[in-house]
């Protein structure tokens, strides 16, 4: 009865969802020609068609999963289609194509893990492939340097972003090795002044996390990812051992890294430089964010409406400032609503960590959405003047072909563990009802 309620949840939501999309759509068609989109039925069918083959393999293959995480990442990717659409015709069509390859990665996922539980026996082979696909932008033919990053792998025609299947790879890794050594890492044996730390010798996986991260800043000149892995690591080790020394050292690192990457990099220099006072930078350096901080003042509460505003003006208004070409048109309101969608988002993926029994699908759901939570927080902080900018796509929403295809095999995967764990629960109840009686 339970499985009905939550798929029949899941099908209003996003039978919701699409009339939000098409209505937006709808709309900024209207702002820009006066004239509803010639396109409007088959746009309608194709949102349609690839929600209902998402909810369909969800009802089939995870019948027991969270009714949310689907609708809520639908409207997101519905919603971001539309601004790239607006902002630009070739990308909304490649952005079409990313989102059905990305609902096909959806359903292959859950198809080939049946049991989340079978990739804990897989750490290493899948450490390995993370490391991989982290290091491959470096390889002399296969890497290219775009905007000066190194983070981009390309096969023919096509260009990607093998970091975002690292940290999908990275976070099944970081889950079972803390699951393993978990004990040793939460045992106090050494006081320093007025604090009980584990041995020293067990802070080793935390100091090579914190050298890789470094690595892969100075060698790929990416301060997201870098930012992204550690920080993953340090919480997952948190979660694992409830010891908030961790966290005390993990800032230590952090902080220590910042200053040598100060030290070492302009670009680095710049992008603070910029966040404090981006106003003397405004027709170079800057002009990024100051352009984003006049789309957010054009919004003001309500938005200018749908194509009726310029975030064409803001360079790479599709992919890294998004957000704000939404905060121009759709306002506080608008940008306030994103947000409550990927809160909406982590509270289930917390939810489903707090639920799911065993150790391993507990640390690899809460590493999952903690990607999630980061990587929105980076980036909307970031084109907000919260922390300083760096380059990471907004999930579900910005345009990305790679962002697209890892963020929903990360969505099958959260819920695979939340129907392993709803699963688990009501063989356990029975037993207890048999038990009784």
């Amino acid at each position: 009865m339970m499985r009905v309620v939550r798929r029949n949840t899941e099908l209003g939501l996003i039978v919701l969802g699409a009339v939000i999309i098409v209505g937006a759509y709808t709309l900024a068609t209207l702002g820009r020609t006066a004239t509803l989109p010639a396109n409007l039925a088959p746009f309608l069918a194709v949102i349609i068609g690839l929600l209902a083959v998402a909810h369909v393999a969800t009802r089939r293959l995870a019948p027991e999963a969270d009714g949310i995480l689907l609708p809520v990442a639908g409207l997101l990717n519905g919603l971001g289609y539309v601004f790239i659409a607006r902002l630009d015709r070739h990308l909304a069509g490649l952005q079409a194509v990313w989102t059905a390859l990305g609902i096909g990665a959806y359903v292959l996922t859950l198809l080939v893990v049946r049991r989340a539980r079978d990739l804990e026996r897989l750490r290493y082979t899948v450490a390995l492939i993370g490391i991989v696909l982290l290091l491959l932008p470096l390889a002399p033919v296969l890497g290219r340097n775009i905007n000066g990053a190194r983070l981009w792998v390309q096969l023919g025609p096509v260009n990607f972003q093998p970091g975002e299947f690292a940290k999908i790879a990275l976070a099944v890794f970081f889950a079972s090795y803390l699951v393993e050594k978990r004990e040793l890492l939460s045992i106090a044996t050494h006081r320093v002044g007025p604090f009980m730390l584990p041995d020293f010798k067990h802070f080793g996986p935390m100091l090579l996390a914190w050298s890789f991260s470094l690595v892969i800043m100075m060698a790929e000149r990416d301060l997201g990812s870098s930012l992204l892995f550690f920080a993953l690591f340090i919480a997952l080790l948190w979660v694992a051992t409830a010891r908030g020394a961790y966290l005390g050292v993990g800032a230590v690192l952090f902080a220590a890294g910042s200053l040598a990457s100060w030290a070492a990099f302009a670009h680095v220099r710049d992008r603070v430089l910029i966040w404090i006072h981006p106003w003397p930078y405004a027709a170079n350096k800057g002009y990024q964010l100051v352009q984003a901080l006049f789309a957010f003042g054009a919004g003001s509460v309500t938005g200018t409406g749908l194509s009726l505003g310029s975030p064409q003006r803001i360079p790479a208004a599709a992919t890294d400032f998004i957000f704000a070409s939404i905060g121009e048109e759709l306002g506080l309101l608008g940008t306030v609503a994103i947000l409550v969608a990927f809160l909406l988002m982590i509270g289930a993926g917390l939810r489903i960590a707090l639920r799911a029994q065993a150790p391993f699908e507990k640390l690899l759901a809460a590493g999952l959405t903690l990607i999630l939570g980061l990587q929105t927080f980076v980036i909307i902080g970031g084109v907000t003047r919260l922390v300083p900018l760096t380059g990471i796509t907004l999930p579900f929403v910005s345009y990305g072909g790679s962002s697209l295809l890892a963020n929903y095999v990360l969505l099958a995967l959260l819920l695979r563990i939340s129907d392993d764990s709803s699963r688990h629960a009501a063989v356990a109840d029975e037993t207890e009802l048999r038990a009784a009686a």
